[in-house]
């Protein structure tokens, strides 16, 4: 019975460790004194991480004149807001400026639904 339930355990925690090293992140590129920016954060911030679409891909905020070395864009942002979906340090998809909620959710919903092994919603 104990190789059983040690089989188990292993073949639990894999899978959860699969899920999370899969997971995206949605990384926001701002810039101090960006008025869509701050837009952005009076209307979407803080709700998003209380969403299905900030389970689906959190946050993560990264500065436009200083970019992380961690993240492979697929070209250098210049733009601000810039949000861009990363999985593994690498871009799947970006959504360039800020045009009010609807169209965020909208916008956003569709490139999280363009990727769905990397964004599945943890249960």
């Amino acid at each position: 019975m104990t190789a059983v339930r040690f089989y188990f355990l292993s073949a639990l925690l894999s899978g959860v460790f699969a899920i999370s090293a899969h997971a995206a992140q949605l990384v926001m590129v701002e810039q101090d004194g960006c008025h869509w920016c701050a837009q952005w954060n009076n209307e979407i911030a803080p709700a998003y991480p209380n969403t299905t679409e900030g389970q689906r891909a959190p946050l993560r905020r990264v500065d436009l004149r200083d970019l992380p070395d961690d993240i492979v864009f697929t070209s250098k942002p210049v733009f601000t807001p810039t949000f861009v979906l990363v999985e593994d340090g690498k871009e799947l998809a970006r959504l360039e400026g800020y045009a009010g909620d609807q169209f965020f959710w909208f916008l956003l919903g569709k490139m999280l639904d363009a990727h769905p092994d990397a964004t599945q919603a943890n249960q």
